[in-house]
């Protein structure tokens, strides 16, 4: 195959000549003299076999980008478009909660949303301000944020399993002047009350009764109940490049970050997913996710708020009522992570499962393994999978159903979306870079890290970052494409500390470590490979090693402790193993998990212990998690004492070769 350069142009030719209105006959017959001129048959059974795929991608982001154009020209926001939505159907069915049965009309999420931005207006916050919402997700959810960013102030949305400290550290760190909490979470305020200020102030949301809130905390329904509907008078001069609200990471390394979302990447990300997996005014999306993430409330949601459509809410999954649910409430997609197909297929044959009308399922996180299982056994037509994060401007989507693939680039018009999958040294996670001081793109087969240029003035490829600026600085690199420039690096993991000098420079001037990797094939499908190192995924959420090592290790008087993930058969993701050490035989491992259960949320309390005489450290005194990682939990790879957290039982049990043999063929749930 000759130059890339030359296919490429073949193929602009070909689009070029076709916009222009010839035949396609002439337009073909220029774009093949340029290629067979370049050289390359090679490049031609690319062509051939992609570029269906990627006129369609094409189509989508143009279609994408016009829209955006057009509402940033009038200054829209969400909530603009959103009421323009709601006026041409004050009637239709916006959302429903399926755990009430609860329906809200366009006019009645409208009107809730417009109390919202009026109480707010009238108790003297005004815009900018920031609102924190701790809160399940129901629709009550989705009316709190739209109301504030009506009243031009900005919501941080708190993941509602932060306990103590890590409840406290997101609080402070979004800056938030009051705290909407729900009822079924006062427990979890309360813990904290006295390290959160005088000065926040702080209402409760749903049921709970006055007896039980603290003194300093107001009941909002009443509030609302008695706060005019009508729009305000002085909307805020708001535009789609200013900030919605805040969107929690769920941690790399340390405390989890607060990821800004503006406008126009709310917008970016919901017409995305609509224009990509081609939904239409008439489906009903059935969204079991957490509405404190950008899947369930972005993706999800804003196919209510932006399009129309009638978003079906679940404020907890539940294997054994998915189906139900779909059926009962007529839905068309479901949203999915991947430990959500796994579950549904571990389920019984169910009569629901046959009588559903979904026809695509969007999500992240669905192995290749179960893919085709889940596809045929519930007669879902598309999977809709996609790979991004609520802040990066590189997302990829598989647009065509290709089993395997979190997405794709255009190997006929690479630069159409400047994305690139660069090589990197995948034990540190730096990237590798030429001669030139550039990085070095990928060839087919080669794994790599996702990077995304940088462009402010262009909503799809700007990059907002977090609330801190270190935070914001660490996942930037530059010189990446050209000289000089700037891109988004989609997977490193960063630590809270070491970075070395004060700014950024051609290299990256901080510590990474190991994150996201992806592979691209010859037809620019892209796959993605497990976390390895500081980072694992567990249960749709990232869980920090290093937060988890700092929580067991304060618990315990400052115990060595080695956290990692191990694979196990049949399951998504990597589960949490903890090698503690304990020389004297001494600690108990349920009593550890009743301390546990209160300070880490359930996703990052480790399935597995492991307690050995101590833990291994280099010569710097940094803790060697190779050898423990490749044992894992296989009691006839050690003779150190070995336990596994029953959840049905809710507590530990000895780990011997019945019980790792019961694992192992799925008969205990994890």
């Amino acid at each position: 195959m000759r130059t890339p350069g030359a296919c490429s142009a073949s193929v602009a030719s070909l689009v070029l000549l076709w916009l222009l209105g010839l035949p396609w006959t002439w337009s073909t017959a220029a774009a093949l003299g340029v290629y067979v001129g370049g050289g390359g048959w090679r490049f031609l059974r690319i062509v051939c076999k992609t570029a269906r795929r990627d006129l369609f991608g094409l189509s989508v982001l143009i279609r994408v980008r016009l829209e955006l154009r057009r509402h940033q020209r009038a200054r829209h926001t969400i909530p603009q478009i959103f009421q323009a939505v709601a006026r041409q159907q004050p009637e239709h069915l916006a959302l429903v909660d399926a755990g009430s049965g609860t329906c809200w009309t366009f006019a009645q999420l409208d009107a809730y949303s417009n109390a919202v931005a009026n109480l707010f207006r009238q108790l003297g916050f005004v815009p900018g301000d920031v609102v924190a919402i701790f809160l399940e997700g129901r629709p009550e959810f989705v009316g709190l944020w739209l109301g504030l960013a009506k009243a031009g102030m900005e919501a941080a949305l708190l993941n509602i399993n932060l306990r103590r400290e890590p409840l406290t550290f997101c609080l402070g760190t979004s800056g938030a002047k009051a705290l909407v909490f729900g009822g079924e979470l006062a427990v979890a305020v309360a813990e904290v009350s006295g390290q959160l200020g005088k000065s926040l102030v702080k209402f409760c949301s749903g049921d709970l009764r006055p007896e039980g809130l603290l003194p300093d905390t107001q009941l909002l329904d009443p509030l609302l109940k008695e706060t005019s509907t009508a729009p305000l008078a002085q909307p805020p001069g708001k535009g789609m490049d200013d900030r919605l609200f805040y969107i929690y990471t769920s941690g790399t390394t340390g405390l989890p970050k607060a990821a800004i979302v503006v406008h126009s990447r709310y917008y970016r990300i919901a017409a995305f997913g609509h224009h990509s997996y081609r939904m239409q005014a008439t489906d009903v999306i059935y969204d079991c996710l957490p509405l404190y993430h950008s899947a369930g409330n972005i993706v999800g949601v804003g196919q209510c708020l932006i399009y129309g459509l009638t978003v079906v809410l679940r404020k907890k999954f539940s294997a054994s009522r998915f189906w139900e649910d779909c059926v009962k409430y007529n839905c068309t997609v479901v949203q999915y992570i991947g430990e959500i197909c796994r579950y549904l297929l571990k389920q019984p044959v169910r009569e629901a499962e046959g009588q559903h009308c979904v026809r695509l399922a969007v999500g992240n996180g669905l192995r290749p393994a179960i893919w085709e299982e889940f596809t045929e056994r519930f007669g879902v037509r598309q999977i809709g999978e996609f790979y991004g994060a609520t802040e990066c401007n590189c997302s990829i989507a598989n647009m065509d159903g290709k089993v395997g693939a979190c997405g794709f680039n255009s190997r006929i018009l690479p630069h159409v979306y400047p994305i690139r999958l660069v090589k990197v040294n995948e034990d540190t996670m730096e990237l590798l870079r030429d001669a030139q001081g550039l990085c070095i793109p990928c060839q087919a087969g080669e794994p790599g890290l996702l990077v995304g240029q940088i462009n402010q003035q262009d909503p799809l490829r700007r990059f907002d970052g977090y609330i801190s600026e270190s935070a914001t600085s660490k996942k930037i690199a530059h010189s990446v494409f050209r000289k000089g420039d700037s891109a988004y690096l989609s997977g490193v993991q960063t630590m809270g500390v070491g970075c070395r000098g004060g700014g950024l420079s051609s290299y990256l001037l901080f510590s990474p470590l190991p994150g996201d990797v992806l592979v691209m094939d010859e037809l620019g499908y892209m796959y993605f490979r497990d976390r390895s190192g500081d980072t694992f995924r567990w249960r749709g959420e990232n869980v920090s090693t290093t937060e988890v090592e700092g929580v067991l290790s304060r618990l315990l008087g400052q115990t060595d402790v080695a956290v990692y993930g191990v694979a196990v058969p049949g399951v998504e993701g990597k589960a949490g193993m903890a090698a503690i050490a304990d020389p004297h035989g001494q600690l108990s491992p349920n009593a550890l998990y009743q301390e546990l259960q209160k300070v880490l949320a359930p996703y990052a309390q480790p399935i597995f212990l492991r307690l050995l005489p101590q833990v291994d450290t280099t010569g710097t005194f940094k803790i060697q998690k190779t050898r423990l990682q490749h044992e894992g939990f296989d009691p006839r790879q050690t003779s150190d004492r070995l336990f596994f957290l029953d959840l049905k039982q809710g507590h530990y049990l000895p780990l011997d070769q019945s019980v790792y043999t019961r694992i192992c063929s799925g008969a205990f749930s994890l």
